[in-house]
This record gives C-alpha cells, structure tokens and sequence, in this order.
C-alpha cells in the first residue's frame, strides 16, 4: 500500500504514513473515521482517551504515532513517528513538573 504524500492525498486512516491496522483501529475506537478529524486534535488527549476507552495503558510510543498523524493531516511533511519522540519525552517531563 502506498500512503499519502500530503494530508490532501490521505482518503483512508491507513493512507496516513505510519498507520497501520492496529492505530486505524485504535483511531476508530476514539470515534475517528476519517483522516481529516485529526486536524486540530490534541495527540496527548486522543492518548488519555484511548488507554480509557480500551482500558489498557498503552505504549507511549502511541503518543508519538499520534502526534504524527495530526501533524501530517495539519500539513507537515511525513515524518517516521520516532522523529516526534523527544517532543512528547519533553511535553510529559513538563507536565510532570
């Protein structure tokens, strides 16, 4: 499968660079259908609101996946969800102070 190159391009959950079965699934469980609900989502509350609806505590990592999702339907450029990792490490070390 091909994923989008810009957020125009993205028709599916799954066209979104680094989106997989398992985070179109976790997307929908957050009542999220479309590529273009992401613009303007906070990834850090799609994390709370995912380990709440699933009852699990995931990964943080997924904050990463997310962040790169929204950023990409927001119009960055396709980024591997690990260039966002010292973003969240810093954003959850603040919010820690």
């Amino acid at each position: 499968m091909t994923k989008a190159r810009i957020a125009g391009e993205a028709l599916q959950l799954a066209d979104i660079p680094n989106i997989g079965p398992a985070m179109v699934e976790d997307f929908r469980n957050l009542g999220i259908e479309r590529p273009a609900q992401l613009a303007g989502k906070d990834p850090y509350v799609l994390y709370e609101r995912l380990c709440t609806v699933t009852g699990v505590r995931h990964d943080p990592c997924v904050i990463d996946t997310f962040i790169s999702a929204v950023r990409f339907m927001e119009g960055a450029p396709p980024h591997p969800w690990w260039h966002y990792t010292p973003e969240r490490k810093r954003h959850l070390a603040a919010a820690r102070r």
